[in-house]
């Protein structure tokens, strides 16, 4: 068995005994954490510090904290504004003191990577497709200015992070949380719009997500996350993007659960050329995932466990926690909060707000 391109969900505020085995054995590359994981500061930063004594190499330990409606720590922090908040108040100052408390933040509770910022145009900002409040506009340029401004900010306090959903998650007309979108835009139309904020931020883009979204007209066999022709062919070798570390989004979401076996799911992802296949809920399935990998190719994996070996020496070491380093970052969240109010009302149908 080979965990070690595997990222995974933890169940609870806590490992079980047999969690704690289960991951001792199988060495995954990382971890995601989600509410379901935080319960205050001091107990997530314990979790953290667990995971990090199960593990031979430094895990990357990750969370989705965009602002808004996901925010992973609401329940014992304040959320920052969403991107949709700060396209209709494009404060740039405030965005980047929001990059910076974030990272600062997440850092304090032991993480090092921040599955943001969202990359996608907002296309179809009226339906549930996931991204409501979560795009940084409908423009390219608008997005390479707001959320690179806020990715930059990040990086600068020690965190990681990830552009996503490529190629174009926003051109998605249904949520890929309960079924497979389909997309007919091809690559000529999404290289003039979508895949620009890639490319423009590309030097300071630390890894990239794949969208779980079927585009016949470029790969009419495999969802992006899954296809070759996208992942090698497009985003690594026409773009560039060979040294990025590459991700699947979770393989447990509807768009592909409901289309692939376990196991399957994971051979396919990390033979199109990503580097690590996500499972963030069913993870009593992770030893099938695991026997899956070992059948890929050596070649294949070491390529993986190369990347994955540079991105390790960029992740930040997370910084002392204190209540009163808490109460600071708290603090300077409700500020900007202050100068950028929310606008309109979340939808909060979408699993990406419930998990």
């Amino acid at each position: 068995m080979d965990g070690s391109l595997l990222l995974l969900g933890v169940k609870g505020m806590d490992l079980t005994p047999e969690e704690a085995a289960l991951f001792r054995k199988l060495q995954p590359a990382g971890y995601i954490l989600f509410t379901r994981n935080i319960g205050s500061p001091e107990q997530t930063r314990k979790l953290t510090d667990d995971l990090r004594e199960l593990s031979m190499d430094e895990p990357i330990l990750s969370i989705d904290q965009e602002g808004g409606r996901v925010t992973r720590t609401q329940e014992i922090a304040p959320a920052c504004p969403s991107a949709a908040a700060f396209s209709e108040n494009p404060n740039t100052e405030q965005i980047a003191r929001a990059g910076e408390v974030t990272a600062e933040l997440l850092r304090m509770l032991g993480l090092n990577l921040n599955f943001a910022p969202v990359l996608d145009l907002d296309h179809f900002p009226g339906l549930q497709n996931a991204l409501r409040q979560r795009c940084w506009g409908r423009d390219s340029q608008d997005v390479i200015n707001r959320a690179g401004m806020w990715n930059r900010w990040t990086r600068k306090r020690g965190m990681l992070g990830c552009g996503k959903h490529f190629p174009a998650c926003g051109r998605a007309m249904s949520d890929p949380h309960e079924e497979l979108p389909f997309s007919d835009a091809t690559i000529d139309e999404m290289m003039k719009e979508d895949v620009i904020p890639y490319t423009a931020l590309m030097p300071e883009l630390d890894s990239v997500m794949l969208a779980h979204v079927m585009y016949p007209k470029v790969d009419a066999e495999f969802p992006a996350s899954l296809s070759k022709r996208i992942v090698t062919g497009w985003l690594r070798g026409q773009l560039g993007f060979d040294n990025h570390l590459v991700m699947t989004d979770d393989l447990d979401m509807g768009a592909i659960g409901k289309r692939y076996r376990r196991g399957e799911d994971v051979k396919l992802a990390i033979n199109a050329g990503n580097d690590l296949a996500m499972i963030c809920h069913e993870t009593e399935s992770v030893e099938v995932a695991a026997k899956a990998l070992a059948e890929v190719s050596i070649g294949i994996r070491d390529d993986a466990h190369a990347r994955l070996a540079r991105f390790r020496k960029k992740m930040s070491p997370p910084l002392a926690y204190s209540d009163s380093g808490w109460e600071k970052f708290s603090k300077r969240i409700n500020d900007i909060c202050l100068e950028i109010p929310e606008t309109g009302e979340a939808d909060d149908r979408s699993a990406v707000t419930q998990y």
